[in-house]
């Protein structure tokens, strides 16, 4: 059984985590999303004082911005589909880049209705963390349910993902890098 799909309240728990551990340890968050259309930015800045932490985010729906505004690599775009591991990688790196962030994330997925194919059915989701020194992290999630529970769902978990990168015992100012 699939778990249950994130409402607002658990989207501003998972935000609420990671903006802890960034100002216990005085990080800079940056974001990069194509499915979620903005709902990942727009969960983090629903905190008050997120301005403290969070740099920025783009939305790249579109594969030139994708490539234009993070620097994913055409040939990644045609070789492997905006709907991949390599190019989730790239949007978090270049969000890292862009922003000047110490943890960034990723988005890129098929939210649906329409859109998805055998190989990469709707819920396809790819969620990536960066973190300076080019260490990075992806994960490939099939989410079920509507657009909305795709999206709801795949903020919360790349926050997650975050959080438990950004408060890592080996990562950041607080563990001495």
């Amino acid at each position: 059984m699939a778990p249950p799909v994130p409402g607002h309240a658990g989207l501003t728990t998972a935000s609420r985590r990671l903006a802890g551990i960034a100002t216990r340890r005085g990080l800079r968050v940056a974001t990069a999303e194509s499915c979620t259309g903005g709902l990942l930015a727009k969960t983090i800045t629903d905190l008050p004082g997120a301005s403290a932490w969070y740099a920025g985010g783009v939305v790249a729906y579109a594969n030139e911005v994708k490539v234009q505004h993070l620097g994913v690599a055409p040939a990644t775009l045609e070789e492997q589909g905006a709907v991949s591991r390599e190019v989730a990688l790239q949007m978090a790196a270049g969000a890292l880049r862009t922003f000047a962030a110490d943890v960034s994330m990723a988005v890129t997925g098929i939210a649906g209705p329409e859109g998805g194919t055998p190989g990469k059915p709707v819920g396809t989701v790819w969620l990536a963390v960066a973190l300076p020194g080019g260490t990075v992290h992806a994960r490939l999630e099939r989410f079920p349910g509507d657009r909305g529970a795709v999206r709801g769902a795949s903020v919360a978990a790349v926050l997650e993902m975050a959080a438990e990168a950004a408060g890592s015992a080996t990562y950041g100012p607080a563990a001495g890098d």
